[in-house]
């Protein structure tokens, strides 16, 4: 009698398929997710966020649904010629799927990113995985080695006439508003040493004020502007004030912790 393989296997090396990695620095007008990890586990970390993400990307955009039935023996040369026809656009489609989602190697330690493509949006993706992982009623811890996660809704390269663009399409919008925000910047800074931290805040900052009476607010604020630095490349976006006070800067192992010690209470 065979030796029957174990599910999880055999179904994580199919999903580990789907995605692609390739090596480099992030290219300016990246989109993507930043996630923080084990040491000495990012190759684990790749696998696990992938399936992760994968899953997610499906439940929020949909699967393209092509007809692909048996044509009947008896059937004709125009239903012999639709079949051929709808299996093609099938691959395309899964092809077009296949490409919503890259692997990026940071050769970073500790840090894993995955690079996103219309339509998806790497800051609704996020926060539909974190709602998940912070339901109560999800008892199942499906990651091991995955920390904090980071959606980055764009990004440019590291100089200062490209940082105030980015500014202008990521955060001015968010701000452009009759209401009053309370508002921080939170910067993480890795390899990188082309602009000074403080520099960083002065300019989204000062940004912001020109879009109404908006105030900073280090600890009750109504939005987090994220601005991730890495190497020759920086990435922002904008979250509410959940990815504080309710879901702990976005950390699963954190969330994971304080839903059960909830419990135990």
């Amino acid at each position: 009698m065979g030796t029957k393989r174990g599910n999880d296997g055999s179904s994580q090396n199919r999903k580990i398929k789907k995605f692609k990695i390739a090596t480099g620095f992030l290219d300016p007008g990246t989109s993507g997710i930043y996630a923080t990890c084990t040491r000495r586990k990012e190759k684990a970390a790749i696998s696990e966020m992938g399936i992760l993400l994968e899953e997610k990307i499906e439940e929020l955009y949909g699967e393209s649904e092509v007809a692909d039935s048996d044509v009947d023996e008896a059937g004709s040369i125009e239903d012999e010629v639709a079949k051929e026809l709808a299996q093609l656009k099938k691959n395309k489609d899964d092809q077009d799927k296949k490409q919503l989602l890259k692997a990026i190697d940071l050769q970073c330690e500790c840090v894993v990113f995955f690079k996103t493509r219309k339509p998806v949006n790497p800051t609704t993706l996020v926060k539909a995985i974190i709602d998940d992982f912070s339901n109560p009623e999800s008892k199942v811890k499906r990651t091991r080695y995955i920390q904090k996660l980071t959606p980055i809704t764009y990004s440019c390269n590291a100089t200062k006439e490209q940082f105030q663009k980015l500014i202008d399409q990521v955060v001015e919008p968010a701000f452009k508003s009759d209401q009053s925000y309370k508002f921080a910047v939170e910067v993480t800074r890795r390899n990188f040493n082309t602009m000074e931290r403080m520099d960083i805040i002065n300019t989204v900052v000062s940004t912001v004020m020109k879009h109404g009476h908006h105030k900073v607010d280090l600890k009750n604020y109504d939005k987090v502007i994220m601005v991730e630095c890495f190497k020759n490349n920086i990435g922002m976006s904008v979250l509410d004030n959940d990815y504080s006070k309710k879901h702990k800067k976005y950390n699963l192992q954190q969330i994971y912790e304080a839903k059960f010690k909830d419990e135990e209470k």
